[in-house]
């Protein structure tokens, strides 16, 4: 041990400063084990707070971009396109007749729930359809808060997936892959293009969920897979504390709190000197966003200052903790903050019963509040610069799951699904697609999830075919080898 090493760490470190930052002698211990004496001689300077926003990998993008921020809405558990955006006055004619096997068989995958079943009856959509706009486009009553802002939205009839069940549907619809352990889109923005504001998440995560029975979200859906840890989605929860560890222990104070970082930065930029593990980078980085987030964080989630009206505008619920509609205001929030990705997900959807009493209560849960966050962006000046997507990692089945009574439900459909998009760079008061007249096929315009990450990238200014990311002696990507934008939905 050099005297010159000595005499570093005594300019830097006082036995007070380490007793007082709470790490001590096994802080010590763990240093000499690590060998970083030999680490702080080469000059690692502490970490410290304010450092300026990162800027990810890619910077401003490689091309230019139409939207700079993403809001993503997962109705988790499928809502149904049949009975809210996709219209089909054939299923009210037809209604209680059997689905046409010719119809039926060219359907792909169907879920072993019904698989069994020996009929299988149409079933009319639940509420009945009106016309919005000037568009003039149908949605349920149901919807009606989504319906009156149709001529901001694009609407996306024809999204399918190979996937059938909720597990390998949901991560494939947030990670463009059906096992768990692959980044999430979110991760993959924050690692392309960083945040515009140092002090808060680049991408958060809010779930909510409504009074039904629903499969639960899977953390995969926000992970940072083998990306670095830091570009993960950092999850609100509900109530006056929503990240979790970030305020002090009774007795620390915020300096005292600040030197312990500084120590803990030391340590780990000399480990990282010595074993070059990118993973003691994103520890570090998510240390000093903990510590920043002790003042943004209740900034954001303190509804006080809000005008009645606006929280009028989001709906009754927005007053209840944890709700969609609150979720949506604070996203609102959020993204006035320049928070880069938010996702938004809401379980329950997965009808297979009782149909008729449970989609309206989900219906009611989410259609106020993201028409209100998408007209509450609009009159900030945040909507075309934000794009806003809304959708379930499936559909449902025009057909009964069961007998037609009140226990119906509708099953898993992937063959066609209803995405609306709102700013952002694509088209207002469009519908993209074509399903058959029973909302089973897909006769025109298809669009796969790879398709809807592909335009998701491209309105950020990001070719993704490029953005790619070693590991493991191959480059990924996320949307692996498959993609094109959708070129018609663009504005």
């Amino acid at each position: 041990m050099s005297s010159e090493m000595d005499r570093t760490l005594a300019a830097n470190l006082s036995r007070r400063a380490l007793m007082g930052a709470g790490v001590g002698l096994g802080a010590v211990a763990l240093g000499e084990m690590m060998g970083l004496r030999s680490a702080f001689g080469n000059g690692a300077a502490p970490v410290k707070a304010g450092a300026g926003a990162d800027k990810g990998v890619l910077g401003t993008g490689q091309i230019p971009a139409k939207a700079k921020r993403v809001v993503s809405m997962h109705m988790w558990g499928a809502i149904s396109q049949v009975d809210t955006f996709d219209y089909k006055p054939t299923l009210i004619k037809m209604h209680a007749q059997e689905i046409p096997p010719s119809v039926k068989n060219k359907g792909g995958r169907i879920s072993s729930q019904t698989n069994g079943q020996s009929s299988f009856p149409l079933v009319k959509p639940l509420w009945e359809y009106k016309q919005y706009g000037e568009t003039g486009t149908w949605a349920s009553e149901l919807m009606r808060h989504t319906g009156k802002i149709a001529d901001d939205l694009t609407f996306i009839h024809t999204m399918n997936t190979e996937h059938v069940n909720h597990d390998p549907a949901a991560i494939f619809l947030n990670t463009g892959f059906q096992l768990a352990g692959r980044p999430s889109a979110g991760a993959w923005v924050n690692y392309a293009l960083g945040t515009d504001n140092a002090n808060l998440p680049s991408y958060v995560v809010m779930n909510s969920k409504y009074q039904s029975i629903g499969v639960a979200a899977n953390s995969a859906a926000w992970a940072s897979g083998f990306l670095p840890s830091q570009h993960q989605g950092v999850d609100f929860r509900a109530g006056t504390d929503p990240v979790l560890y970030i305020g002090n222990p009774d007795g620390m104070t915020k300096e005292l709190r600040r030197d312990q970082l500084d120590f803990i930065g030391n340590m780990s930029k000399a480990q990282y000197e010595a074993s070059r593990d990118p993973e003691i980078l994103s520890k570090i980085s998510q240390y000093e966003m903990a510590y920043r987030m002790q003042d943004s964080v209740p900034d954001v989630s303190d509804i006080s200052d809000e005008p009645q009206y606006i929280l009028d505008l989001y709906g009754p619920e927005v007053t209840k903790p944890g709700s969609f509609a609150r979720n949506c205001l604070l996203t609102r929030r959020l993204i006035e903050r320049d928070v880069k990705y938010v996702q938004l997900i809401h379980v329950g959807w997965d009808h297979h019963t009782r149909i008729f009493s449970r989609h309206p209560g989900d219906c009611y849960s989410v259609d106020q509040p993201s028409a209100a966050l998408v007209m509450d962006l609009k009159q900030r000046g945040l909507l075309d610069d934000t794009l806003v997507m809304f959708g379930g990692e499936f559909g449902r089945t025009s057909y009964a799951q069961g007998a037609l009574s009140d226990l119906t439900g509708r099953d898993h459909h992937g063959g066609c699904f209803t995405y609306w998009l709102a700013g952002g760079g694509v088209k207002a008061g469009y519908h993209h697609g074509q399903t058959d007249e029973f909302s089973y096929n897909i006769e025109k315009d298809p669009v796969s999830v790879h398709d809807l990450h592909a335009t998701m990238m491209y309105l950020l200014g990001v070719d993704h075919k490029q953005l790619t990311y070693h590991y493991q002696g191959r480059d990924f990507r996320l949307t692996d080898v498959h993609g094109e934008v959708v070129r018609g939905v663009l504005a």
